[in-house]
C-alpha cells in the first residue's frame, strides 16, 4: 500500500529524528530537505529510505554526531574539506556553497571532501550552483559493488557524476547519474519494498543474471554503456577519492558494516556562467539550445523529448500538489526509528512547534 505524505510534515518528522539523534539544529533541518527532495524529484532511492542507514551508523558511533569538519587546505579558487565523518550531507552543502562563492570571486572554483559519508543525491548540489549561475560538475565516490569492465570482481562503486547548468526562461538543467546501470540504492528500496529487479540491473555472485534484489545486493552490479561506464567510473573515483586524498576503490566502507568508516570523498568543479560572455547571453543561448533540442520530433515509441532532470522537475511539481508517495514498509520503518527516540506523532500529522 502507498501513502501520500506532505512535504512539509515529512520533513519535520526526519528532522525530528535526528534532532533526538543528537544532530544539531540545523544541520538536521538540512539532512531532512535534502532527503525528501530526493523523493521530492522521485528518486526514492536516496530520499527517506536512508534515514535507518544514517541513524544506524550515528548509534553505532561509526559515524561522529560532533560537528567537527574544518578546512585544511585554501586558495583562492580551491578548498579542502575534512568532513571529520560527519553524515556525508552536511560536508557536502558547505563545500558546494564555499565553491560557488569562490567561483563567483574567481571565475572558477574546486572543492574537495575527504573523510565523509554518503552525501545523498549530487543534483542538489549542482542545482544549488545553476541556481546561482554557476555551472557545476559534480562526483562522489561509493563502496565497490561493480566489477571493471571484463573483470568479475568488485572494484568500483556505483560513482555517481551529476552538472547543473543555468538558463533562462526554459530553466536550469540539472543531470544526475550513477555510472553502473542502476544506483545500488534503487536495489536496496526493492528489497525493502519486497520487490523484484529488471533483468539487466545486476548479477548474482556467480554471474547469473537475477530478478531478485537480494541476490543483486549480494552479487555485482554493471557498468552503464559497458566499457563507457566503466571509464565514468573510473574518473568519478580519481576525482572525487585520488585527488581529495579520502579512500578509493575497495577502500571505502560499506554502510551495513557498523563497525567500518567510509572515508568517502566529494568534488565540485564550479564554473561562473558569464566567466567567457555575458550572462544574460548565455542563458538566451542555453535557452535556443533547449528550445532546438525539444522541437526534435520524438521518435516511435516517445511522446516527448525532455531535457536533462526535466522528468525530475515534472515529478516534484506533482509531488508538491498530491504528496510524496511512501510505502508501507518505509513507513514503518521511519515510524519504528520515531519511537524509538520517543516521537509519537504519525508523519500525516507531524507538524512539530
Amino acid at each position: 500500500m502507498t501513502t501520500y505524505i506532505n512535504r512539509t510534515n515529512l520533513e519535520n518528522y526526519v528532522t525530528a529524528i535526528f534532532q533526538k539523534a543528537g544532530i544539531r539544529d540545523d544541520h538536521s533541518a538540512t539532512i531532512a530537505r535534502h532527503l525528501v527532495l530526493a523523493n521530492l524529484r522521485g528518486v526514492d532511492s536516496h530520499g527517506v529510505t536512508r534515514v535507518k542507514s544514517y541513524i544506524d551508523r550515528l548509534e553505532r558511533g561509526v559515524v561522529n554526531r560532533e560537528h567537527n569538519m574544518k578546512i585544511t587546505k585554501e586558495t583562492p579558487a580551491s578548498i579542502l574539506i575534512d568532513g571529520a565523518n560527519e553524515l556525508g550531507i552536511i560536508p557536502a552543502t558547505e563545500g558546494i556553497r564555499l565553491a560557488v562563492e569562490k567561483a563567483k570571486d574567481m571565475g572558477v572554483a574546486i572543492a574537495g571532501i575527504n573523510h565523509s559519508n554518503h552525501c545523498g543525491m549530487l543534483a542538489d548540489y549542482t542545482g544549488y550552483a545553476a541556481e546561482h549561475d554557476c555551472v557545476c560538475l559534480a562526483t562522489t565516490n561509493a563502496p565497490s559493488y561493480m566489477a571493471p569492465w571484463g573483470g568479475k570482481e568488485r572494484y568500483f562503486g556505483t560513482n555517481p557524476i551529476s552538472y547543473g547548468i543555468p538558463g533562462g526562461e526554459e530553466g536550469n538543467i540539472v543531470f544526475d547519474m550513477a555510472t553502473s546501470i542502476v544506483a545500488r540504492g534503487k536495489i536496496k528500496l526493492a528489497i525493502q519494498n519486497h520487490e523484484d529487479i529488471p533483468v539487466g540491473w545486476a548479477i548474482t555472485k556467480e554471474g547469473e543474471p537475477t530478478t531478485d534484489a537480494q541476490e543483486a545486493m549480494d552479487g555485482l552490479v554493471l557498468p552503464v554503456g559497458g566499457p563507457k561506464g566503466y571509464g565514468l567510473a573510473l574518473l568519478a573515483d580519481v576525482l572525487s577519492g585520488l585527488l581529495t586524498g579520502a579512500a578509493f576503490g575497495p577502500g571505502i566502507g560499506r554502510p551495513e558494516d557498523l563497525n567500518e568508516v567510509q572515508e568517502v570523498g566529494q568534488f565540485f568543479f564550479v564554473i561562473r556562467a558569464d566567466i567567457f560572455e555575458e550572462l544574460n547571453t548565455f542563458k538566451n543561448r542555453m535557452d535556443s539550445m533547449a528550445s532546438e533540442i525539444k522541437q526534435i520530433p520524438a521518435a516511435k515509441g516517445y511522446d516527448k523529448i525532455y531535457l536533462p532532470g526535466e522528468i525530475e522537475n515534472e515529478t516534484a511539481n506533482e509531488r508538491n500538489r498530491s504528496g510524496i508517495p511512501l510505502t508501507e514498509q518505509v513507513i514503518d520503518e521511519l515510524h519504528a526509528i520515531g519511537r524509538s527516540y520517543g516521537i509519537s506523532i504519525h508523519l500525516k500529522e507531524a507538524v512539530f512547534q
